[in-house]
């Protein structure tokens, strides 16, 4: 990529909340693309798997043949932000997963699904984000995961309190960005930014 181009961010596209994520990363500055083929994801600078149903994204990306092009690129330095769902499909380790599903990894943590609960135990609050600036982010959380085990490398940029401890639900490795919550249906573009600024010092 071309330092002074804007990036193009691809959004995974084959089950979720794809037009919020792209709305909000315009809002942050880069052109996007939606996924659904692996000529399109060799195209991107950086790539966002959105929110949805995990054990079904992780099905479709096997139809759609890009489970192995997806986990090359991972390991390649890829940046990668990944949200509720896609936090659990960049873990290296799953919890409560269905038994046939899977992740691509990338991201050295253990991660619970749905471990707030069901539906029902949707909620929001407002968090503290490491490396957002502008005051709590309003983080929404949906049938969403959390960290369960984070390996040394992993930075935790926010916790929030659950079943008496402390659960991480932000983190960062290298060029791998993951959050619980869903920021793209606030209108809140931060998180984004953040992630558009990790997909510019990658190039």
């Amino acid at each position: 990529m071309n330092p002074e181009a804007a990036p193009v961010i691809g959004v995974l596209a084959v089950q979720g909340d794809v037009r919020e994520h792209r709305t909000a990363l315009e809002a942050a500055g880069v052109r996007t693309v939606a996924v659904r083929r692996p000529d399109e994801l060799a195209a991107v600078d950086g790539l966002v798997l959105p929110g949805g149903e995990s054990t079904t994204i992780d099905k479709l990306t096997r139809v759609f043949r890009l489970r192995d092009p997806l986990r090359s690129r991972i390991a390649e330095g890829l940046p990668v932000y990944g949200s509720c769902a896609g936090m659990i499909l960049l873990a290296d380790r799953l919890l409560d997963g269905h038994p046939q599903q899977q992740t691509l990894g990338g991201l050295d943590i253990t991660v619970r699904r749905n471990a707030f609960g069901r539906q029902v135990d949707s909620h929001e609050t407002d968090l503290e984000v490491a490396g957002v600036a502008g005051g709590p982010v309003r983080a929404v959380f949906i049938r969403a995961p959390w960290v369960e085990q984070a390996g040394p490398d992993v930075e935790v940029l926010a916790s929030i309190e659950a079943k008496g401890e402390s659960r991480p639900v932000v983190v960062r490795q290298g060029h791998l960005l993951a959050t619980s919550f869903h920021p793209e249906v606030t209108g809140d573009h931060r998180v984004h930014a953040l992630f558009v600024e990790m997909v510019r010092r990658a190039a």
